[in-house]
């Protein structure tokens, strides 16, 4: 599907995040509004603990996002999963069960720290042949803003995220991991590559703030910030898009409820208009929204896996 600048549209997901709730409830809620703007997907990490003197376990994000699935028609749910702490028959056990009770709208982000690409690969493994799942394997997505995680998100990455404040820089990591799927024997457009941002849509509608909005954003501790108004992060969007930065954007609200909220009703609604990003949903599964084919069953003798 073309847009009427004669690209491809543009993805889009977002963060869902609530650090100051364990309320599935709250979940369900920004998925839905992430929803309404036709957003491809969602993504929530799984926090093992919280910082501080009163540290307790965080939202287990397979079961928040196993009760926002019966809760949303459409949109994907993507889990963050640390291969440091989990197997992958666990993973696959996990991803796949969301992915049927989603009807095919699960992925799972993998956080892959430096040597661990055995552990993406081997759950690859596992996935070809399993029953059951809706979209033949749920889609994998990889942070490939750290170099070490760039092989692995090449090899078996179906979305590759890429944080950064430098559209070159993206742009940079993205003609890379293209190289090195070819290399792998991937079709180099079979990764879609979103860059992140962290979006504060405090200032309304006003003008940006200098150094960010329409002058870009700028690397802080926490990521790449843009800070200003929801036209201005529409244009920004826009500009990337028109150069050919990135395949779409992963979107991490500074504040969630408000930020979402304007996100959605602000800027999606400015880039639908503009015919930059869909009005509708154009199938069921989280592979449909993303444009990626069901993928194949190879033959493979398995990984060797020491878990």
């Amino acid at each position: 599907m073309s847009s009427s600048h004669g690209r491809a549209l543009l993805h889009l997901a977002a963060a869902v995040d609530l650090p100051s709730t364990d309320d599935a409830g709250s979940h369900v809620e920004l998925a839905r509004l992430a929803e309404t703007g036709g957003l491809d997907f969602v993504t929530l990490d799984d926090t093992f603990a919280r910082p501080g003197p009163d540290a307790r376990p965080g939202p287990d994000a397979f079961d928040v996002l196993s009760r926002v699935a019966p809760a949303t028609h459409r949109i994907g749910l993507v889990p963050t999963v640390a291969t440091t702490h989990t197997e992958p028959f666990h993973v696959r056990d996990a991803v796949t069960a969301l992915d049927r009770v989603s009807r095919g709208r699960a992925g799972w982000r993998i956080d892959v720290p430096a040597g661990e690409g055995e552990v993406a690969e081997a759950a690859a493994w596992l996935w070809d042949g399993v029953p059951g799942s809706p979209q033949g394997h749920p889609v994998r997505v990889v942070d490939a803003t750290e170099g070490p995680a760039l092989p692995a998100a090449a090899r078996h990455a179906d979305v590759v995220l890429v944080r950064a404040a430098d559209p070159r820089q993206v742009a940079a990591v993205r003609d890379r991991l293209r190289a090195s799927a070819a290399e792998s024997g991937r079709a180099p457009g079979s990764l879609r590559v979103l860059a992140g941002l962290i979006v504060d849509l405090g200032d309304g509608e006003h003008a940006a703030e200098p150094g960010h909005g329409g002058g870009g954003p700028r690397q802080t501790v926490r990521g790449p910030l843009y800070r200003g108004g929801p036209v201005d992060l529409a244009e920004l969007i826009a500009a990337w898009h028109a150069d050919g930065v990135a395949d779409g954007f992963h979107l991490t609200p500074a504040e969630p409820r408000r930020d979402l909220e304007r996100l959605v009703n602000g800027t999606v609604a400015l880039l639908q208009h503009r015919g930059l990003f869909r009005t509708f949903y154009p199938g069921s599964t989280l592979r449909e929204h993303l444009g990626l084919a069901r993928p194949a069953r190879p033959v493979r003798s398995g990984p060797v896996w020491n878990g």
